[in-house]
């Protein structure tokens, strides 16, 4: 809103200097000697034929091409503008002929004072066509802005669940089990919670608090696996580095990937999970062993979070990130380089 209204006062600012720049030009070129003039026309009435040139201006950029440039008005537009046009001419001449008759006997006046009526007619129609591509490009751009807000909100939205269903399928399991980790982990799922309701639901959160929470939900799966699964994690972050801001659970679907995939099919499954963060250049990196799933056994939401993932790095850091993916010799390794902010 503040931006609007700065452009606007910037658009009125000008337009006042260029008409008050046409208006007092033969106050400023000529002197009171000579009658002000600019060339055989006297400042005057140069001045009274530049405030008739302003009121063609307004008038069609403010009321005709408005109210009838369009197909079903475009006659009724053509009479309204001739009339305008030689509205302005007969004012002129009549302006002259009783304020300067001299004037009148001099044809070379008329040449400088009649066919500007046109002329600024037409840099009105200009002015309007640009005003209008300029109105049209900034609704499209808001229309996008909308439309990838909404997809955005979409994308989000569609985390929660998918993260709850992967955490408690872990809880399930500690629970048959009868482990007597279950309590610790229901803690450390409320924590993980509070993060997605309160925490994750602005824009952007604090570099920090997501690999906070990235380490929470790793912490669950070791509580999970115990020995059964070597899970490797490096995390290289600094003091300065609190300063980075991230999309909130970006990096979750990865870390979800390599425990939905690189266990159970492995006798010795291994995850490999590396951070680091360089003059604000974050690189992540996951690691998984996996034995191919045949196709029949697949689910239809395998995938989604990668899916998911990728779509909103490109609508939150397009032309910011690379995201590259290697499934070669039975290991699954995502690298992530993102430039933070």
């Amino acid at each position: 809103m503040k931006i609007a209204l700065k452009v606007r006062h910037i658009n009125i600012t000008l337009h006042v200097l260029i008409w008050a720049t046409v208006l007092l030009l033969p106050y400023f070129v000529s002197t009171a000697a000579n009658d002000h003039r600019i060339g055989s026309i006297p400042g005057l009435l140069f001045t009274e034929a530049g405030l008739i040139h302003m009121a063609i201006f307004y008038i069609n950029v403010f009321y005709l091409y408005p109210k009838f440039y369009n197909r079903r008005f475009w006659l009724l537009y053509i009479l309204t503008s001739v009339l305008l046009i030689f509205g302005s001419f007969w004012l002129k001449h009549h302006i002259m002929a009783t304020w300067f008759p001299d004037s009148v006997k001099d044809p070379s006046v008329y040449k400088f004072i009649f066919p500007p009526s046109v002329v600024v007619f037409i840099i009105s129609i200009i002015y309007c066509r640009i005003v209008d591509r300029i109105r049209t490009e900034q609704e499209q751009k808001e229309k996008q802005a909308a439309q990838l807000l909404t997809e955005l909100k979409f994308l989000r939205s569609q985390i929660s669940p998918h993260f709850l269903f992967n955490v408690l399928t872990n809880l399930v399991s500690l629970a048959r089990k009868k482990s007597d980790k279950l309590e610790e982990s229901l803690i450390m799922l409320s924590d993980l919670m509070r993060y997605m309701l309160y925490d994750a639901q602005g824009k952007k959160v604090a570099l920090q608090k997501e690999i906070e929470y990235l380490s929470s939900y790793i912490e669950l799966q070791k509580l999970r696996f115990g020995n059964d699964v070597q899970v490797n994690s490096r995390i290289e972050l600094d003091d300065e580095d609190d300063q980075y801001t991230i999309e909130p659970m970006l990096l979750i679907p990865f870390v979800e990937n390599a425990f939905k995939h690189g266990v159970g099919y492995n006798e010795q499954p291994q995850i490999d999970i590396e951070l680091s963060v360089y003059k604000g250049l974050m690189i992540f990196e996951v690691r998984n062993k996996f034995e191919p799933e045949p196709a029949a056994s697949k689910d239809e939401n395998s995938g989604i979070g990668l899916i998911n993932v990728r779509s909103r790095l490109n609508l939150l850091y397009h032309n910011r990130y690379t995201l590259a993916i290697n499934d070669q010799n039975n290991l699954f390794h995502i690298t992530l380089t993102l430039k933070l902010v």
